[in-house]
């Protein structure tokens, strides 16, 4: 797979800008937008007072007195940063929308035209400068991903150096905090380290999230350019010459059911769309148009979110900041009266496939109608579906739940669950613990010392106290200790888990506790 050149302008700390803009919060002064008592951003006087991304607000303003804090708004950095995206199209076409702060072209037309890509950064810079006042840098490079790194820098890199540029960045450039922890911990500092590593023992190791890291360590782009042009009847359209859209709340509401037949209608041809072209026409007959590019697969919510940003931004038409001089971008000059969502790069997603009982729709609410019959005959608990949340163990993860009830997970997700098993989960989770015994290869009881030493390699596994039920381990990993409430001796609880896999090819998970061993799960 070959990454296309691209052209990438970044404007710095833009939440704190959107702040300055909307808000009229001075961006010049030490100022952090929070989101969940955290630093999500912060201005570069903050910085120079130590505040950082990540620092809870109280840490944030004992290094900063002065610091000024704003609630994140997502919303708001959308609406701020469509001015910046319609002085880029003035100057080049084919703009499509990475994130707020943060939008690429593919450089090969901006480069023919200003005759290099140096002469056409410059006059992009230049261009977001005078039309709306506002910082920029870009960065030029193979793939959208190391253009985005490229433009931290404001730096080009020559075409083929893409993957020697990477190779000395660290490994946090990839910003997935979890896996830049784990190669941490192997040893594996820089990109070039990680994409040193074969693919097969990557996608072995860390899965599809961790090949997809890999493979943008190693120079790839993100995702398979081989994005083809979807058939016209994929497009959606709405019109609303009788009400035409002129608030925010009525193009809230457009947005989510438009967005939701865009979905269904993809879904229906197991597509997934990667990048949303959003299209408007007012009932004066102007034209409005816009790309956003996403670095997954748009579910229904997403392409909602986008499309409601996108109207936000349109029919409030952000100005710079009041008393400022500048005009700010041209608002439409009446209500929208037709709305249309073109999907302009979809890929085939094997993943998708129609749900239990059928398309959403009749099907969908003739089963929930039967299941809710069933309930009514023989009581709530006889329908039940699992909800997914937190803990250290499979058991403690999934909660069985009445159908139709609140599906809220008995413990939350958001804590990080130190102790928690690695992937892959295993398949069936026995509703009560099997006892087991586990020998070594001179017949003795494999024992585990606090220090969790393993007294022996363990070499068979009973499951009864006959020993009838003896099967050789094969390979075993482990172990993964959880020592729980240790503060509260009463609900305290320590054990010691292992996988191990058997001559007959079954793969359990396995825990050791007050000396016993327990059968806790299987693997498929």
């Amino acid at each position: 797979m070959t990454p296309v050149r691209t052209m990438l302008l970044w404007c710095p700390d833009w939440p704190v800008i959107a702040a300055d803009i909307v808000e009229g919060v001075p961006a010049t002064t030490p100022v952090a937008v929070l989101h969940a008592n955290r630093v999500v951003a912060c201005s570069a006087s903050a910085r120079a007072e130590g505040v950082r991304r990540g620092l809870r607000k109280r840490e944030a303003q004992s290094r900063c007195p002065q610091l000024t804090t704003v609630d994140h708004d997502p919303g708001r950095d959308v609406r701020a940063f469509e001015p910046v995206v319609a002085a880029v199209e003035e100057v080049v076409a084919g703009v499509e929308v990475i994130r707020a702060g943060a939008c690429a072209v593919a450089a090969r037309g901006p480069t023919r035209y200003f005759g290099g890509e140096e002469q056409a950064a410059e006059r992009i810079v230049e261009q977001v400068a005078e039309t709306c006042e506002v910082e920029s840098q870009i960065g030029i490079a193979d793939g959208v991903f190391a253009a985005g790194l490229a433009a931290r820098s404001g730096r080009i890199v020559p075409p083929g150096g893409t993957p020697e540029f990477l190779a000395g960045l660290p490994v946090e450039a990839l910003g997935r905090p979890p896996l830049t922890d784990l190669l941490r911990r192997l040893g594996l500092r820089t990109l070039g380290d990680f994409a040193a590593l074969p693919a097969g023992d990557v996608l072995a190791r860390f899965g599809f999230d961790g090949t997809l890291a890999h493979r943008l360590a190693a120079g790839g782009d993100h995702r398979p350019l081989a994005v083809r042009r979807p058939p016209p009847d994929l497009a959606v359209t709405e019109t609303y010459d009788d009400d035409p859209l002129d608030r925010v709340d009525a193009a809230a509401f457009a947005a989510r059911t438009l967005a939701e037949r865009l979905h269904d209608t993809l879904a229906g041809h197991a597509l997934a769309c990667t990048r949303l072209g959003i299209e408007a026409v007012t009932a004066h007959g102007q034209e409005l148009r816009r790309v956003w590019r996403h670095d997954g697969l748009l579910t229904a919510s997403a392409i909602a979110d986008r499309v409601r940003w996108q109207l936000d931004g349109w029919l409030t038409g952000t100005s710079r900041r009041p008393g400022s001089g500048r005009a700010g971008p041209t608002r439409p000059t009446a209500g929208i009266i037709r709305l249309r969502l073109v999907p302009e790069g979809v890929l085939a997603h094997v993943g998708l496939q129609p749900g239990l009982w059928g398309e959403t729709g009749e099907e969908r609410d003739r089963a929930h109608r039967a299941l809710s019959r069933v309930q009514g005959i023989l009581g709530p608990e006889s329908v039940l579906t699992a909800v997914l949340g937190g803990g250290r163990s499979p058991a403690e993860q999934a909660r069985l739940v009445p159908w139709g009830d609140e599906r809220t997970p008995a413990r939350p997700l958001v804590p990080p669950w130190p102790g928690r098993l690695p992937s892959p989960a295993p398949a069936l989770v026995l509703p009560v613990p099997l006892p087991a015994v586990v020998h070594d290869a001179a017949g003795e009881p494999v024992r585990v010392t606090a220090r969790l030493e393993v007294s022996a390699a363990p070499a068979r596994l009973e499951m009864d106290a006959g020993g009838a039920g003896a099967v050789e381990i094969v390979s075993w990993s482990g172990p993964w200790p959880v020592d729980e409430r240790w503060w509260a001796p009463a609900e305290a609880r320590r054990r010691a888990r292992f996988q191990v896999c058997l001559a007959d090819g079954t793969a359990l998970l396995l825990f050791l506790t007050g000396g016993q061993w327990w059968v806790e799960a299987v693997y498929d």
